[in-house]
């Protein structure tokens, strides 16, 4: 993006992102991180539910359909649901890292409108990591990955432990994902918003 800021350009001894061993295979399916997750959950009715998928290296691929829920104009997504399709695909990258994160901060450009029904089609990439912040980019297409580009998001993620979420979220919440048996269920809940 030719006007992001200086919070989301990487100084100059930032190192290049190293996908982790245990990441994902290219193509394999990510699934929900968490069940009521607003991006990807499927316990949310009128969520997103994207699906967002490994790329190369470290890179993902995702798509959502844009629901008459979604509207912020007549039969158009609302800016917020497209900043959140960004921001749930940019945090799903932080799985192939195999860190958890939350979002520092997010730049969202909107290059043209979306309708309802359409697919968008979301790419995103890790470009550089320097200590505990991950920068990374995404663009989203409709209809298609070669599709006209109606958003583009850079952002900036900081890598955090666990404990982050038990002193903040809410107690029920927290008791419940901690109480999955699945290790990586447990693991990934804790892994995308502030």
């Amino acid at each position: 993006m030719s006007g992001t800021s200086a919070a989301l350009t990487p100084p100059a001894d930032a190192v290049a992102p190293v996908r982790h061993p245990d990441a994902p295979a290219p193509g394999e399916l990510l699934g929900a991180h968490y069940e009521h997750c607003f991006g990807c959950g499927e316990g949310q009715p009128h969520g997103l539910h994207l699906q967002a998928r490994a790329g190369e290296g470290v890179s993902v691929t995702a798509e959502f359909t844009v629901k008459p829920a979604h509207q912020g104009a007549p039969g158009l997504a609302h800016g917020g649901v497209l900043a959140t399709a960004l921001d749930e695909t940019l945090g799903s990258l932080n799985w192939l890292l195999r860190t958890i994160a939350v979002t520092g901060r997010l730049e969202t450009d909107f290059v043209r409108p979306v309708p309802v029904d359409t697919v968008l089609h979301l790419d995103a990439r890790i470009t550089a990591v320097h200590g505990r912040k991950i920068y990374s980019t995404a663009t989203g297409r409709i209809g298609g990955p070669e599709g006209p580009v109606a958003v583009r998001a850079d952002a900036l993620f900081i890598e955090v432990k666990v404990d982050h979420f038990i002193e903040n979220g809410r107690p029920a919440e927290i008791r419940a994902a901690m109480a999955d048996p699945d290790q990586v269920k447990r693991a990934r809940a804790f892994e995308v918003n502030p």
